[in-house]
């Protein structure tokens, strides 16, 4: 029977075309289950089954029994193979192991060691020394005898090696210790102790220390880095000039007696101020960062102080001139100085301070006080009322200020140009038939009694701009500052309504 889907069948049956092969759903499940099973073999051992590991080498061990399949075999700390095997060679293990090519070459006189990879027992790896480059490549297959080889020294064969009591005393120290980290102190402890580990155990404490051993660290990676120098040989050459500085000390044991005692007395006088040297050493740390914080701003002020100094050689050079040029001068220093020159200007200079002092005091007191109100009365009032531009049928569109001191050269030049009838400005004095009167805004009863003025015109006027008003009443109590700005452009500064002809009347 035909196992073609039914749709390729009947499509075979009919002739219309090829037949497209599809694989089974079987052969889809046998797929899937050899790649999620053998993918992950190849993947966690990196290795193709039924072929070779290429490079291998044997090693033979007194004790290797913590060794196991896969641990890394490493050269100056870099992985270069792994243990593919262990066994059983009477007293001895033998494990073989590859070798990528980067390891190679591994030579006859390689030394092989068997290391911890974590403190305090754990998991191992074996440390291999290629050998030295003379010697002859070892073949693969080769065995690293037990006399090149070297096993960890286990805890438990440390502790073997014990006597009964002393293994006893061990475990009562790690007993004491485990309890001196845990023991919570008592306020009678805590007295003596600084504020920032009253009340916490020994483990708490030293927890608190891993606050600072960022910084610590870094500092000592810095003080450690600066031991080494900035040429080659520093460090031992340092060590070569302790050496004969000790050896100075030798030479003069009875001094140096006399500066252990004497450091003694020094102890003793820093023990008797232990609670002061407590508090100075708790404010060290805030301190050094507050110094380390100004000494890389003094750092970065170095560079431009240094290009400051190099522009300054020229001056310095020219100093010792400027010192043999000054000589003159120094020397008439001490007449200028004396009674009859400079001495005596500062004799009146000091007899006439006093009254200088009484009248900066004064003026201080009353005239300052006025100018600032005078200033203000000219800034916020004067001012802007003459920056004001009067908007009439004359404006030229300039600040009043301004159309002020136009007249005057307006008057000037009228008064010098002229023609045949005379100059361009006439003045009528009076006459005509029109008699017009307007009111003394000031109230001078001085005038006519019914307070109105009266003048013969050709023509009635217009009008009047600005308009005439009554005297503003005095204020003396009122601040000139304090006043608004007049608006020359209001009620007041419009055309006002002409007066009425006054012909008929008798004044």
């Amino acid at each position: 029977m035909s196992r073609l889907p039914e749709r390729d069948r009947r499509a075979a049956e009919a002739g219309t075309g090829r037949i497209k092969w599809r694989p089974s759903n079987v052969l889809i499940a046998i797929i899937f289950i050899l790649i999620f099973t053998i993918g992950p073999y190849l993947a966690f051992t990196k290795h193709v089954p039924f072929t070779g590991y290429g490079y291998e080498l044997k090693a033979t061990f007194s004790n290797s029994a913590n060794i196991a399949l896969n641990s890394p075999i490493r050269i100056a700390g870099v992985d270069v193979g792994k243990v593919i095997a262990t066994e059983r060679d009477g007293d001895n293990t033998e494990i073989t192991f590859t070798v990528d090519d980067s390891g190679r070459p591994i030579h006859d006189d390689a030394f092989a060691a068997i290391r911890p990879r974590i403190f305090l027992e754990g998991n191992f790896f074996v440390d291999l020394d290629p050998g030295s480059p003379s010697a002859p490549e070892m073949d693969s297959g080769a065995t690293i005898p037990v006399s090149r080889t070297s096993t960890a020294v286990q805890i438990d064969e440390v502790l073997s090696a014990l006597q009964s009591p002393v293994r006893a005393d061990l475990g009562r120290l790690l007993e004491s210790y485990g309890l001196a980290l845990t023991h919570e102190p008592t306020a009678a402890e805590d007295e003596t102790q600084l504020p920032e580990v009253k009340g916490r155990t020994g483990a708490e404490a030293l927890n608190d220390t891993f606050k600072y051993g960022g910084d610590a660290g870094r500092y000592s990676a810095q003080v450690t880095n600066a031991f080494l120098g900035t040429q080659p040989q520093d460090l031992s050459r340092l060590v070569s000039s302790a050496g004969r500085a000790f050896g100075a000390f030798a030479s003069r044991r009875e001094d140096l007696q006399g500066l252990i005692v004497n450091f003694d007395v020094f102890t003793g006088a820093l023990a008797t101020q232990a609670t002061n040297l407590s508090t100075t050493i708790r404010l060290l740390a805030p301190t050094l960062k507050v110094t380390h914080t100004s000494l890389v701003s003094l750092n970065r002020s170095l560079p431009p102080l240094r290009t400051y100094a190099i522009e300054l050689e020229p001056a310095v050079a020219e100093l010792p001139g400027l010192i043999d040029a000054s000589k003159p001068f120094l020397a008439q220093i001490r007449p200028l100085l004396s009674g009859k020159e400079g001495g005596g200007v500062a004799r009146l200079l000091r007899e006439s301070t006093p009254g200088l002092a009484g009248a900066a005091q004064a003026g201080k007191q009353t005239a300052l006080p006025n100018l600032n109100q005078l200033s203000l009365c000219t800034s916020q009032v004067m001012v802007p009322t003459a920056n004001q531009v009067i908007n009439d049928r004359f404006s030229t569109g300039q600040p009043n200020y301004r159309e002020f001191l136009y007249n005057f050269v307006n008057f000037a030049g009228m008064a010098q140009n002229f023609d045949g009838n005379g100059p361009y400005a006439r003045a009528q004095t009076g006459g005509g038939p029109v008699l017009v009167g307007e009111e003394n805004p000031f109230g001078n009863k001085a005038t006519l009694s019914d307070q109105r003025n009266y003048a013969h015109t050709i023509e009635d006027p217009l009008g009047t701009q600005p308009q005439l008003s009554k005297r503003p009443p005095l204020k003396p109590e009122v601040r000139c500052y304090t006043n608004p700005v007049p608006d020359v452009n209001g009620p007041q500064g419009q055309v006002g309504a002409p007066s009425p002809s006054a012909a008929g009347v008798n004044p």
